[in-house]
């Protein structure tokens, strides 16, 4: 199994019911991010996830623009994205401690 294929697979299973166009999105900016390269799949899919949830799908980056702290802001959009990780299927949830040490 090449590195698409682990990290789709990871993604699957973290969120079974992503939609399509989300999935590609997500799946593309783990392979894509410099960052992303030595994690594990499923760290590489779970981060990539997160950060294509609270970017694209929330209102933090509003939020930063208005002015708020990075710690607030993602205080504010951790509820939706919780939501949205519920509609996905994903058995995970973004935790206030994560939102500390993640991007």
């Amino acid at each position: 199994m090449n590195r698409r294929e682990a990290i789709e697979s990871a993604i699957r299973i973290l969120a079974p019911r992503i939609p399509r166009h989300e999935f590609e999105a997500v799946a593309d900016h783990a392979l894509g991010s410099r960052g992303l390269h030595a994690a594990s799949p499923e760290t590489a899919a779970w981060l990539s996830m997160t950060a294509y949830i609270r970017h694209r799908l929330t209102d933090y980056d509003s939020l930063l623009d208005e002015g708020y702290d990075v710690e607030s802001a993602r205080f504010f959009v951790l509820d939706h994205m919780n939501a949205i990780l519920e509609e996905w299927g994903s058995p995970r949830r973004v935790l206030e401690e994560d939102e500390g040490s993640a991007s």
